[in-house]
């Protein structure tokens, strides 16, 4: 080997030792498995509200999340030293829908066949306060936020020569009269029913969060938006009705200061069009880091979920791919705990 060639490769070498250095700083570490020690209930339980449409009810397949942790060694912080599965006594998983509690215990994958984001949210934010933690899901599946999600304030309008109703308005009484429509569903009746379920949850604290005696509502998390790219008109308005959704949630829980953390659809890529693209688009405009609304800076963040989604969909809720979920609740995760990190 010449001496120019031997330079070349040497500084080749060290070119790709730098790269892999480099990956290998930005790799997401394994997050350690919790202690088993109970919270202090000196502090309020720190509650985080989880909705949205189905996959923030979570279809994740809780085999393929098993093969994850065998096969891959991810997310081993869900088992202990022996492969069982762990269970944190300082976090606590509640889920209501549509009324009725369908699971009230500590955060663990035990006797569970499917799973959402949720294991990693409880986790992260388990680890990263230092409080009692409450993963509270209040949704359903087959939701838009354009109709049934649709918040208190928002006003019918004209589309195309039609007017769509605005929040509990039907199509026949686009106004409505601010009450709650009886006998037919109504706009926004699933934002009453999910906003109602959880402060039944809270109302009764104990309950839910064995010893505890006072709560904050400290963020959401929302994981949305299929529905929406199947109508156009929902589509169009998705980022208005986006920006009056935050902002009304932290008004109906008292919650002024609470975080906010979004996922995008893991079909949708940046620069695409049609209503997925304007939905896409909605989503990214309300990120406090680079969206459009300076009023969500240092208290919103969105998470780009389609490097993470293995070619998935939402409406074909990822395959049932734990990782998909996984790997998403982790970054919603993430970006809560740093968001928490500028109270």
């Amino acid at each position: 080997m010449n001496v120019t060639y031997k330079k070349a490769a040497l500084v080749l070498a060290a070119l790709i030792s730098a790269s892999l250095t480099v990956l290998a700083a930005e790799a997401p570490k394994e997050l350690p498995r919790p202690d088993g020690k109970p919270a202090d209930m000196t502090k309020p339980v720190q509650v985080y509200l989880l909705m949205g449409q189905s996959n923030a009810v979570g279809l994740g397949k809780v085999a393929s999340l098993e093969a994850a942790i065998k096969g891959k060694k991810k997310y081993t912080y869900l088992v202990d030293e022996a492969g069982n599965w762990n269970t944190r006594k300082d976090v606590r998983n509640v889920f209501i829908m549509s009324g009725k509690l369908q699971v009230n215990d500590w955060m663990s994958v035990t006797n569970r066949k499917a799973m959402g984001l949720e294991y990693a949210l409880g986790h992260l934010l388990g680890n990263a306060t230092d409080a009692p933690v409450m993963i509270l899901k209040s949704c359903i599946g087959n939701r838009s936020l354009g109709w049934d999600l649709l918040p208190p304030g928002s006003e019918p309008y004209e589309y195309e020569g039609k007017m769509t109703p605005g929040y509990r308005g039907t199509p026949n009484n686009p106004k409505g009269n601010g009450e709650k429509v009886t006998g037919e569903w109504y706009a926004g009746k699933q934002y009453d029913d999910d906003v109602e379920g959880a402060k039944t949850v809270l109302s009764d604290l104990d309950k839910h969060y064995p010893g505890a005696k006072k709560y904050e509502v400290a963020g959401f998390f929302f994981w949305q938006g299929e529905k929406d790219c199947g109508n156009a008109v929902h589509a169009e308005r998705y980022e208005i009705n986006l920006v009056r959704f935050i902002k009304q949630l932290r008004k109906d829980f008292n919650a002024p200061n609470a975080k906010f953390v979004l996922a995008t659809l893991g079909e949708a890529k940046k620069g695409s069009g049609g209503n997925g693209g304007k939905v896409l688009d909605a989503q990214l405009a309300v990120d406090g880091t680079s969206g459009k609304h300076p009023e969500f800076k240092g208290n919103v963040a969105t998470v780009f979920s389609n490097p993470m989604a293995q070619g998935g969909s939402g409406n074909g809720h990822y395959g049932g791919k734990a990782e998909v979920y996984m790997d998403v609740g982790e970054a919603m995760g993430k970006a809560m705990a740093d968001l928490l990190k500028n109270k």
